[in-house]
């Protein structure tokens, strides 16, 4: 009989709002000088206040109603008592045992997977080391920034699991505009609890602390399963501990030991009231669940049904909402200025250019689609004139690069550069005989391989015209020539 895996996720997530949890200091994951964004509150002095943020509280709300999770009528906030140089009160305000959302679901690769609750707290300070002076500094800006913390039940199998969880909740997160969830930034940090056994009795309980990635989640996972069944395998016992994430050995190594769990002390925050969610006056319970966005299953379904996208072109767009928000868009300009006729080769057209040559030119700067100065009409219009035959494909790269720098109409692009395509016989039968001459074989060989060889002999002729022969036209006038 094999070993069989427990495991549970806790993922904290940093929520963008505009001032922090309990004070009126900016909330600026990004300011990098520290302990510029701070105060009395957030930096624990004596005989300050804090006052709760509201937006912060909704946030949470609506990622407890997207994953289906109970909206408990009351609720509270509580203190958890610790001591660490990070944390300037001595203590941190959080929730115990009235959470705002209990229970909920998120679905991910078919699989149901069952999450215990999703609190709200402040974070902590950030530590400095220094290997250089033996020495740590606090950077007291993350101190007080709202954090929400979700934590799952021991549902998950394996490394995979784990990742497809934590890439489907960020994508969640984004879509809400709950947070960022930057992985890199430390706006998202998953922590994976992993305990192995044979028998229905659970083992012993490991944490691997901080993973910044979802490649360190999956390897980490996967590592440490590996190394339980390694030490029960020898005749050993597996310790409970805490364990970090080595990114350059691929191993996780013991930080510190738990035998039992800390006793925080909690009690209720006796500096803020409980909070009310049956007075709609609080907090507008139906108002958020209303104004919830198209989450994204719901928009991979929309998208197969109404597009006829392929899975993989479905979760190239569903990644990010600016880039399936411009994709619909540039489709239905398109068929509403150009009607229905070839409506899924122009889909087709419309994400083959935006997911391949569009996106080529933003990763080339490193560049954001929120940047992007072409705007979906003009990407339809671009589309339009390549599925008309106004333009070839090799015209097209150009005129789309054009685009790219100026975010100028595509029309007036071809007009000031003079890229427009020559449909004028004369000149193109110019070029066919040009072709034909310096190419006997070819012309030959398309008595044998005819449409293999024809391509060739129109991309020689589109060399001779720089790119701007009319294919179409071309090609019923090679054919022409040599039949």
């Amino acid at each position: 009989m094999s070993y069989k895996p427990t495991i549970g996720l806790e993922i904290h997530i940093e929520l963008k709002t505009k001032s922090k949890m309990f004070c009126g200091c900016v909330n600026d994951p990004l300011e990098k000088r520290p302990n510029i964004n701070i105060c009395p509150v957030c930096t624990g002095h004596p005989g300050t206040l804090p006052v709760m943020n509201k937006e912060a509280v909704k946030k949470v709300l609506q990622l407890g109603m997207a994953l289906s999770s109970e909206i408990p009528q009351k609720s509270k906030f509580d203190r958890k008592n610790y001591f660490y140089p990070d944390l300037p009160k001595g203590y941190q305000i959080s929730q115990y045992d009235e959470p705002f959302c209990v229970g909920g679901f998120l679905t991910t690769g078919g699989k149901k997977n069952n999450l215990t609750r999703i609190h709200l707290e402040e974070d902590t300070a950030r530590l400095v080391h220094s290997e250089k002076n033996d020495s740590s500094l606090v950077d007291f800006n993350r101190a007080g920034v709202p954090l929400m913390e979700l934590v799952t039940e021991p549902d998950i199998k394996n490394g995979k699991d784990a990742t497809d969880f934590a890439k489907e909740l960020q994508i969640i997160l984004r879509y809400l505009d709950i947070s960022d969830a930057d992985m890199e930034k430390g706006q998202m940090r998953v922590e994976a609890n992993i305990s192995i056994s044979k028998e229905k009795k659970l083992g012993t309980k490991v944490e691997i602390k901080n993973l910044n990635s979802f490649r360190a989640v999956e390897e980490a996972v996967d590592f440490e399963i590996k190394r339980q069944e390694e030490v029960l395998e020898s005749g050993k016992k597996v310790s409970q501990e805490t364990r970090g994430w080595d990114e350059f050995k691929k191993e996780t190594f013991s930080q510190r030991s738990k035998e039992e769990a800390h006793d925080y002390r909690y009690f209720p925050e006796p500096d803020l009231p409980p909070l009310d969610f049956s007075n709609s006056d609080f907090m507008d319970l139906d108002f958020i669940r209303r104004s919830l966005y198209e989450l994204p299953q719901q928009k991979r379904e929309r998208l197969a049904k109404e597009y006829g996208l392929k899975e993989e072109q479905i979760e190239f767009l569903i990644g990010d909402k600016n880039i399936a928000e411009f994709f619909e868009r540039a489709v239905s300009e398109l068929l509403a200025d150009k009607g229905q006729e070839k409506r899924e080769e122009k889909i087709q057209l419309v994400f083959n250019y935006f997911s391949s040559d569009l996106q080529g030119l933003l990763k080339a700067e490193s560049c954001d689609i929120k940047d992007l100065k072409i705007t979906p009409e003009n990407f339809a219009d671009f589309v339009s004139m390549i599925s008309s035959g106004e333009i070839s494909s090799r015209i097209a790269k150009d005129l789309l690069k054009e685009m790219y720098v100026s975010g100028l109409d595509p029309r007036q692009i071809m007009k000031d550069k003079g890229m427009s395509q020559i449909s004028d016989e004369g000149e193109l039968i110019k070029a066919i005989e040009e072709t034909i001459n310096e190419n006997p074989k070819a012309t030959e060989d398309y008595k044998k391989k005819g449409e293999a060889t024809l391509q060739f002999l129109i991309g020689q002729a589109m060399k001779k015209l720089k790119g701007r022969g009319n294919p179409q036209v071309l090609k019923d006038l090679f054919k022409s020539k040599l039949n």
